[in-house]
């Protein structure tokens, strides 16, 4: 926004999406509408429909966005870890963890907005892109198994269904934060128990 409170052409829609996110956290789905962001953001009720056509295709955005994030952040992890001057990847155990770490935070940091990509995603009129990326969060954690069986850290076995069961461990560890049932369990100390358990059962048997 300019400091007169108009946008330049193309902000708007970077504006929208984060103002909606913002008021889903705060309101859930049913809070949205594009009337109601152009009044949160000073523009005129017509502006948004520009960039919308109307509020599933607002929604459906919003769900693009969130997968591009998250896998943004899970390419980063998959590829971090570099230990040597070679700048050359890491353990691939080290990147396994680091995958789980960038899950659980972006869960729980968006948790509302998580839950939208999943929903909006298995809508029987979802659209090939956001199916494309919400798989594509699955592959990148596979195409790091099929590494670690080649180097020979993660155990035989189909990658996209160890990566299913990685996934199931960390969502399923973010969904018990959010609703508070870790009881006196810090986060950061539970997380790094299920990262260590998970990992010590993809490591290939003695």
């Amino acid at each position: 926004m300019t400091a007169d409170g108009s946008y330049h052409h193309g902000n708007l829609r970077a504006a929208l999406l984060e103002r909606a996110e913002a008021v889903l956290t705060a309101s859930g789905a049913e809070g949205l509408s594009l009337r109601g962001l152009a009044r949160d953001l000073g523009v005129s009720h017509a502006a948004p429909s520009r960039h919308f056509r109307d509020r599933q295709a607002l929604l459906d955005a919003l769900a693009v966005s969130g997968f591009t994030t998250l896998n943004a952040r899970l390419r980063s992890a998959a590829a971090g870890g570099t230990d040597g001057a070679d700048g050359a990847a890491g353990p691939v155990g080290a990147r396994l963890a680091g995958l789980g770490r960038a899950y659980v935070d972006f869960a729980v940091g968006h948790t509302a907005l998580l839950d939208l990509m999943f929903t909006v995603k298995h809508a029987d009129d979802s659209s090939a892109e956001l199916r494309e990326l919400g798989h594509e969060s699955l592959l990148i954690v596979a195409r790091l198994m099929e590494e670690g069986q080649r180097t020979g850290a993660v155990r035989p076995g189909d990658p996209v269904q160890l990566a299913q069961v990685a996934f199931s461990t960390v969502h399923g560890l973010a969904t018990l934060a959010v609703a508070a049932l870790l009881d006196d369990t810090p986060l950061s100390e539970a997380m790094e128990l299920a990262l260590e358990v998970l990992l010590a059962g993809l490591r290939p048997g003695r």
